[in-house]
């Protein structure tokens, strides 16, 4: 951990890690000279067996191959669109993509036709590079809905046809790139409801998250056990490049089925694993029903939200380890402060860690955007080399975000101790993060609000042991009008937002807590479910 002896709430950027602007092609080349012999993928099954299996050496010629074909379609700089699962080939692609000089833009596979068209459009991506079906879900007749009458529909590659993937191969040259260059785009919904496109570079993506996994003692020879999903930071960003940087192992989970993944913790020894709570959640059960001896682990990693004192403490007693915290946002690459290794106590339990390498981290006044003392509330913000470009076509956004001293305001209220130490108090936001995934009542309520039967609606989060937080809909139904049943609301919703939005309880008002200026307070109904209390409910 670092020495620190704060006198405010800033901490500045810490050189404890080798610094160097890379792109991924130099990333990828300097650890297939080295050890090319050495395992770099290996491919997870459903069942818990290996499928898979690339070195350093096939993973580089594999990715050149991916490049070649894709260069031979696009030119520098096209943005293409990716919509799969956790499989080897979404790997092959982005790093095939960034050899190539192109931009990925990456899509939830989960998403309604809908949602993708919206990311096709506000993104201007040229192709759909996807996966035949997801978890028994095909997604062709999803892409092809979502990309009529867009450019993406010019070339629509099913991935897990080679043939398709890697025609033209002969044909394409690979690309020389910028650390600085855009490589990635990855969409994350605002307040205002309308998904946004985070612009990420290649430098940011590999320095941060070398940084995050050389605080967790990840090197050459050990093995990282991923089932983040590849659509998000998590598992692009700090798994595939985290893992690859530092010349280790990535044991990409393809199905996350908590039985079949203990068993291969048991089989294959990985030295790291990782997942949101509630998947960790779920290895721990599944762990504790079959007996599986999981002992041996060195670090579970977890980020997305706050890990519960009895997961941790649960986590303890099936693994050996406790589970060490990241937090972070899109916009950063992600990480922002991570937990240590030796962190033990409340350190580990109530609080997001010490700031990551190379960056500054401050909490700074929601009222005046000065510095704020010690343990002292405000909104945390970063600064330093892992932060985007900005919001694709959303000048307004980013200059919302970015503000004129550099400094990203994450949106989350928190402190800094005198040692460095973050905690999370609250949210200027009213994001909610359920099992890791952030979800904004903008959007839900602009979907719900489409009911002929609801007049005026509001989304809050509240607490749940598993999901870390749930989605609660609060509804005043029109005049008159005949409510209809929960079951019928949640048909409604799945119309038109992916499953991971659909609120998991309904509840219907005859009025709302308001504030002096007419606001509904969301915080007030939060806590009046908690506590049971609805003095204005209808029965």
């Amino acid at each position: 951990m670092y020495d620190l002896n704060l006198t405010e709430a800033y901490c500045p950027a810490q050189a404890d890690t080798p610094y160097a602007e890379r792109t991924i092609a130099q990333m990828l080349r300097e650890q297939a000279a080295v050890r090319g012999g050495d395992m770099a993928l290996r491919e997870l099954l459903a069942d818990g067996s290996i499928g898979r299996e690339w070195t350093y050496a096939a993973l580089l010629n594999d990715a050149e191959r991916a490049g070649r074909a894709l260069a031979s379609r696009h030119e520098k700089g096209t943005r293409i669109a990716i919509m799969a699962g956790n499989c080897p080939e979404w790997v092959l692609v982005q790093l095939g993509a960034a050899l190539a000089g192109l931009t990925i833009v990456t899509i939830n596979p989960a998403f309604i036709a809908r949602e993708v068209h919206y990311v096709l459009e506000q993104s201007g991506s040229a192709a759909v590079y996807y996966q035949t079906s997801v978890r028994g879900t095909p997604l062709r007749p999803v892409v092809d809905e979502a990309a009529a009458g867009l450019n993406a529909s010019t070339h629509v590659i099913d991935i897990m046809d080679h043939g398709e993937l890697f025609a033209g191969e002969g044909d394409g040259e690979l690309r020389e790139t910028q650390p600085r260059d855009v490589v990635m785009i990855q969409y994350t919904s605002g307040t205002t409801g309308f998904p946004k496109g985070v612009l990420l570079h290649q430098h940011g993506l590999v320095q941060s998250n070398y940084d995050v996994f050389a605080r967790w003692g990840l090197s050459a020879g050990k093995t990282l056990l991923a089932p983040f999903p590849l659509f998000h930071t998590a598992g692009s960003a700090v798994c595939v490049l985290g893992c690859l940087a530092h010349g280790a192992t990535l044991l990409l989970v393809s199905v996350f089925d908590p039985a079949a993944v203990v068993s291969a913790i048991e089989r294959e020894k990985p030295q790291i694993i990782g997942g949101v709570s509630t998947m960790i959640f779920a290895l721990v059960e599944a762990a504790r029903a079959s007996g599986t001896n999981v002992k041996g682990i060195e670090q579970i990693i977890s980020g997305g939200a706050m890990v519960a004192p009895e997961l941790n403490r649960a986590a303890q007693e099936v693994f050996g380890v406790p589970i060490l915290i990241v937090y972070g946002q899109t916009e950063t690459s992600p990480a922002i402060t991570a937990a240590w290794p030796t962190d033990s106590g409340a350190e580990l339990t109530e609080t997001i860690g010490q700031p990551c390498s190379h960056m500054e981290v401050a909490i700074l006044s929601p009222n005046d955007g000065s510095v704020c003392a010690v343990d002292e509330q405000g909104e945390i913000c970063m600064r330093g080399f892992n932060m985007m470009v900005g919001y694709n076509d959303n000048p307004a956004a980013t200059a919302e975000t970015i503000d004129k001293d550099g400094w990203l305001h994450t949106g989350d209220l928190g402190s800094m101790s005198a040692r460095g130490y973050v905690k999370i108090t609250g949210r200027v936001k009213e994001m909610i993060i359920r099992g890791g995934e952030n979800l904004f009542p903008a959007e839900i309520e602009a979907a719900l609000i489409q009911h002929p039967v609801i007049a005026e609606v509001a989304i809050a989060g509240i607490p749940d042991e598993k999901w870390g937080e749930v989605v609660v809909c609060f509804m005043r139904a029109a005049e008159g009008a005949e409510r209809p049943s929960d079951a019928e609301l949640r048909s409604f919703v799945r119309e038109r937002l992916s499953p991971q939005k659909t609120p998991a309880h309904w509840v219907w008002m005859k009025e709302f807590p308001l504030t002096g200026s007419g606001k509904i307070q969301k915080f007030q109904l939060a806590e009046n479910f908690a506590n049971g209390d609805f003095a204005n409910r209808l029965d």
